[in-house]
């Protein structure tokens, strides 16, 4: 065994960041605008987590936030569920739009 103390160190847990009122806004601007709605939370590295949310009538959009914890209190905030993944339901309730298509559709055929 090393020499010095055995017992455990913890790191510090730093204040939960506060959720910026512009990102609350605008998911619950969604919500309402689409019958409610729920999230899926995932994380993109430095850019910090991407809120992607599905509304009642299949529409969907994203919003981003400086991390997941973030992005966790926003949608508490906003009273937008979170779903801890993309459940088969979930996927199916989604529906793109025309333009979403033909703009996968254009990037599929340029390379």
């Amino acid at each position: 065994m090393a020499d010095g103390s055995d017992t455990t160190l913890t790191a510090e847990q730093p204040v939960a960041a506060q959720a910026p009122n512009g990102l609350v806004a605008g998911i619950k601007s969604f919500a309402a605008g689409h019958g409610g709605a729920k999230a899926v939370i995932e994380y993109v590295g430095k850019r910090g987590a991407r809120i992607v949310l599905v509304g009642a009538d299949g529409a969907w959009a994203d919003q981003f936030a400086d991390g997941t914890d973030v992005a966790r209190q926003a949608c508490a905030t906003a009273g937008v569920a979170v779903e801890n993944a993309w459940e088969r339901e979930l996927m199916d309730q989604m529906r793109p739009s025309n333009d979403l298509w033909r703009s996968m559709a254009r990037r599929t055929m340029a390379r």
